[in-house]
């Protein structure tokens, strides 16, 4: 059942919702408070798959996953989750260890916060991540009016449409979170050209936070990985150590 949140966490229509998940009490009121102060609305939950069927029948704008909750952890929520939804997903987790990082991003998380946390830090993520889901939002939104096609960017076989962040890859859809979408684009834009990891970080967060190298790495994983359900012999993501990455048009 969901945690019982104080008056302040009610839902009005111009306040950005986040959700809340994780199974002590003490860090959902500790954030849920933080975020209220900063002009957010919040909904908490304890258990995964209460979050689950939250999520899905009344989406917010952006959840929080603690990893460690009973009756579903947060990879088997995220998991679950990326299977019908691109909701932005931030974990908030005290396992700090460098594989836990990376399954949470290879599962489709977008961000990745280890416990202790600056308080500020996470509400700049927060912020940094729908800012990009607002913009993508507005896009899909004027694009709608017409001339759509002309945005569409294609590159051999791959087909990328930004009004609507869809994406194909021999007219297959492939679905991508909003920054694996970014990234894309950035390495699309200019086929053969290695891109660095900074570069792909400005592109994907534009924001001052600091994202760590295994971030972009974790990403680029993901997006291999996502292609290759769609075709096993993708290889339009190129590497070169030491450098970055490049689009291999094809």
């Amino acid at each position: 059942m969901p945690a019982t949140p104080d008056p302040a966490s009610s839902t009005p229509a111009a306040r950005q919702v986040i959700a809340l998940v994780d199974d002590d009490r003490n860090i959902l009121t500790t954030v849920s408070i933080a975020l209220q102060a900063e002009g957010f609305a919040t909904r908490v939950y304890t258990d995964g798959q209460t979050a689950l069927r939250a999520l899905l029948d009344n989406p917010p704008d952006l959840a929080i996953f603690d990893i460690k909750m009973p009756r579903m952890d947060g990879f088997e929520l995220l998991e679950a989750l990326r299977a019908r939804s691109s909701l932005p997903v931030i974990f908030l987790t005290s396992k700090d260890e460098e594989p836990d990082e990376a399954r949470g991003l290879a599962l489709g998380a977008d961000d990745y916060i280890a416990k202790p946390f600056s308080q500020r830090l996470l509400v700049a993520r927060i912020r940094a991540i729908l800012r990009r889901t607002e913009l993508a939002r507005a896009t899909a939104e004027a694009g709608q009016g017409g001339g759509e096609d002309q945005q569409i960017v294609r590159r051999g076989r791959l087909e990328m449409d930004p009004p609507r962040h869809l994406v194909t890859w021999d007219g297959k859809p492939v679905g991508l979170t909003v920054t694996e979408f970014l990234i894309l684009e950035a390495l699309a834009s200019r086929p053969g050209v290695v891109k660095s990891r900074n570069q792909l970080m400005d592109a994907a967060y534009n924001d001052d936070v600091f994202i760590d190298d295994r971030t972009i790495d974790s990403h680029i994983k993901r997006l291999r990985r996502k292609f290759r359900e769609v075709d096993p012999d993708f290889s339009g993501i190129e590497t070169l150590y030491g450098a970055g990455y490049s689009f291999a048009e094809s």
